[in-house]
């Protein structure tokens, strides 16, 4: 039988240059994968995408960006799905793996204003549009002077909503505005230690079909088994189980940064009030192999220090 997997994606530009690296490191790791036709990317329209005039917490969080994916995937209409793993809530579909984490590209965020060069030079009063809970009250905890309006879409779409004045300065992720080109657009990157990224920012994840054993679903776990990068799955891991702990959702500024060095995983924590005046923070390390009870502790650790009520 000729080889033949079916990738699904979300249908924005960032969603289908993410997809397409998944399609280019197949075919650069499986011969059979490069002949034509032999992977095919079906774009699925998904309710986050859909709507994108309210905050996400009004949809049903994170999950309105891949429930229709998985949806595809277990109906068998797709092979896998590949997903910002910043966008998949911490527990996916039954009977579905995240097979393949790809290798990590830049966590940091970005500011963008036509106005000014940096955030602390912003004026008094400035509009900042985000849809993110963290990115708020990251900037409500720094300067509470500034006003923060609501930013959703795209990203081609955030950045047309700031040419067009809507808001005086942004946030994006660093990592899709490299994917798609578009770094001239940076007015200045943010450092880790002054505006901590969101869990599992710039990584890609691989999800696909568990259990079953049919040839086809076998072989598609032995294509995407090959694209897993080992150190960015246990970073992800880390800051994923940190989140799991915690419960964390898109109501919830959370941060999570986990870096590798060597075989030791040093992961940092940190949880805000929607306002910003108030945060915890923790710092930990462990061996790689341990990550998932690395997050896990410093979860435990943040919730001994704010206490469960702080983060409802």
């Amino acid at each position: 039988m000729t080889a033949k997997i079916i990738l699904g994606s979300r249908g924005s530009l960032l969603a289908l240059a993410q997809t397409r690296e998944v399609s280019n490191r197949l075919m650069a790791a499986w011969p059979e994968l490069r002949e034509e036709g032999a992977i095919e990317i079906r774009r699925v329209k998904t309710t986050g995408d859909i709507v994108s005039d309210r905050p996400l917490v009004e949809l049903g969080g994170k999950g309105m960006f891949i429930k229709e994916l998985e949806s595809k995937l277990l109906s068998r209409e797709i092979d896998a799905a590949v997903h910002s793993i910043k966008d998949i809530e911490t527990t996916i579909a039954e009977s579905t793996v995240l097979e393949a984490v790809l290798p990590r590209s830049d966590p940091r965020d970005a500011f963008i204003s036509y106005c000014v060069d940096s955030f602390n030079n912003l004026p008094d009063g400035a509009r900042v549009g985000t849809a993110s809970v963290r990115r708020a009250a990251l900037v409500r905890s720094q300067r509470p002077d500034l006003q923060i309006v609501l930013f959703r879409g795209n990203l081609d779409t955030r950045l047309r909503k700031l040419r067009e004045g809507q808001a005086e300065a942004t946030f994006l992720a660093v990592c899709g505005l490299q994917r798609l080109k578009m770094e001239h657009t940076i007015t200045k990157i943010m450092e880790v230690n002054e505006f901590p990224p969101a869990v599992s920012q710039g990584a890609i994840g691989v999800q696909r079909r568990a259990g079953s054993t049919a040839t086809h679903d076998a072989n598609i776990a032995r294509w995407l088994s090959a694209l897993d990068d080992w150190a960015s799955r246990s970073r992800v891991i880390a800051e994923r189980s940190m989140l799991a702990t915690l419960q964390g959702s898109c109501r919830t500024p959370i941060s999570g940064h986990a870096v590798l060095n060597g075989n030791l995983l040093t992961l940092s924590g940190l949880v805000l009030s929607l306002d910003g005046m108030h945060s915890h923070s923790v710092t930990a390390s462990a061996v790689a192999s341990e990550a998932e009870s690395l997050g896990r502790w410093v979860g435990e650790d943040i919730l001994s220090r704010c206490g469960r009520n702080f983060l409802a």
